[in-house]
């Protein structure tokens, strides 16, 4: 079937070499979001305790090279610097997608991508009706946009053990996507104030960066002065310093041959290996001590905890990833369908969809950022929209639990005929090329 062709099935499996990736990748991140809900039970639980100035102290605590003005507090090194990690990763792993990956073929990345926007779009248009009153509230329009993949699947860990593989992958891909629209999202509308000279002058690490990937050197004691040069020249420039780290990102190879034949396009590649690197740092290291230097809020009792759910901010974040998520992405997605005259791969229903578009309403990680890069760091505002992210990401989680867990029976059923394997070449039967399959 040719990539132009039209869609006929959507949540369809993807090819096994694929499938098998993508499956390594999410037994990390689910690991990942365990250490990502312990370090911010661990913060909001220290910040509410009678060592809470110690945990502030942490927080404030400055460290790094006042000559290159970066002398910085932990926290922001956390939001500045562990995320470039944590961005870095996840445009490896768009990149490959795109390039080498099963998206590579537009009928297959149109559903994702749909999904991605609709979930982004609907949020903001939540949140901006609920605070369009206030100038300084509504700058916070971005905050219930992103989807925190390594969240998510801590849930499904507990929850969706036997999920079929499409559904996992449509998330992962979805939350991917989420990420790089919300990387653009921070550099076009949370740049404050912007210098062109280093901006500029991070085009010269950038580029020796990638002249030096595309010939296939992996050496960290080039590349790595390379990145960190980049890194903080886009940091003096006055866009969000993550940014290097798609930029970085986008320029490493995703095959390993150049002429990127059939079997070169199965193959990691430079970007691969990064990735293979670098993934367990970003979510067993970087996401977890972001969220333990971000998540701590004070919150004050009972009656400060009401306080803040009720305020603009807080209805706005909380309705936006509960409703607007769920809105956005299902409504993309049966669009696409629709529109495509597509339908459901076998065993799946619309349930299903909506409860993955549940649990997109899970945001973490680049939402906190947003909210601090919208209020600043320990405003009321920003506390406001932490509880908020909190609150929504649990309400969210909790009713996906509810549907999902309603249809674990025909998971469990998908999941054995995925792993079926009667001939033993160690490639479940339902990956086997048939002319069936191949018609799709």
């Amino acid at each position: 079937m040719s990539p132009s062709a039209p869609i006929k099935v959507i949540f369809g499996r993807g090819s096994w070499p694929e499938t098998r990736r993508l499956a390594d990748i999410l037994r990390q991140e689910t690991v990942g979001g365990a250490l990502l809900l312990a370090a911010a039970v661990t913060a909001m639980i220290w910040a509410n305790s009678p060592w809470a100035p110690a945990y502030d102290a942490l927080r404030e605590f400055t460290v790094g090279p006042a000559a290159l003005h970066l002398d910085l507090p932990l926290g922001v090194w956390a939001a500045d610097g562990l995320l470039a990690v944590f961005f870095f990763v996840a445009g490896l792993e768009l990149k490959r997608e795109f390039v080498a990956g099963d998206l590579r073929e537009p009928r297959r990345a149109v559903v994702p991508v749909a999904a991605a926007v609709g979930g982004v779009i609907v949020p903001a248009l939540i949140y901006l009706a609920v605070n369009h009153a206030d100038e300084t509230t509504a700058g916070g329009w971005a905050i219930p946009t992103a989807t925190d993949i390594a969240f998510a699947l801590a849930v499904l860990a507990v929850i969706g053990r036997n999920l079929p593989s499409a559904l996992r992958t449509f998330l992962l891909t979805l939350a991917v996507v989420d990420d790089l629209i919300a990387i653009v999202i921070i550099a076009v509308f949370y740049t404050q104030s912007l210098h062109l000279l280093p901006l500029a002058a991070a085009l010269l690490p950038l580029a020796a960066f990638a002249v030096l990937v595309q010939r296939r050197h992996r050496s960290p004691w080039l590349l790595l002065p390379l990145a960190a040069a980049t890194w903080a020249l886009v940091h003096a420039s006055g866009v969000h310093a993550t940014v290097a780290g798609v930029l970085l990102a986008f320029t490493v190879p995703v095959r390993s041959r150049p002429d990127g034949d059939a079997q070169g396009a199965h193959d990691p590649g430079l970007a691969g290996h990064f990735e293979h690197r670098l993934r367990p740092i970003s979510a067993g290291v970087a996401v977890p001590v972001f969220a333990l230097m971000s998540a701590g809020v004070t919150i004050g009792g009972l009656s400060g905890l009401t306080d803040a759910l009720t305020s603009r901010v807080a209805v706005g974040i909380t309705a936006g990833l509960v409703i607007g998520k769920t809105v956005g992405v299902l409504v993309a997605t049966v669009l696409v369908a629709r529109f495509t005259a597509a339908t459901l791969d076998e065993g799946l229903t619309w349930s299903d969809v909506l409860g993955l578009a549940v649990l997109a309403g899970i945001g973490f990680t680049v939402s906190l950022l947003i909210g601090e890069l919208s209020f600043g760091l320990g405003t009321e505002a920003d506390s406001q929209a932490k509880i908020a992210v909190l609150t929504g990401s649990v309400v969210a989680a909790a009713l996906a639990t509810i549907v999902l867990r309603a249809r674990a029976r025909v998971y469990q059923r998908i999941a054995e005929a995925e792993r079926l394997d009667t001939d033993n070449d160690g490639i479940p039967d339902v990956y086997v090329v048939t002319p069936t399959a191949t018609n799709r």
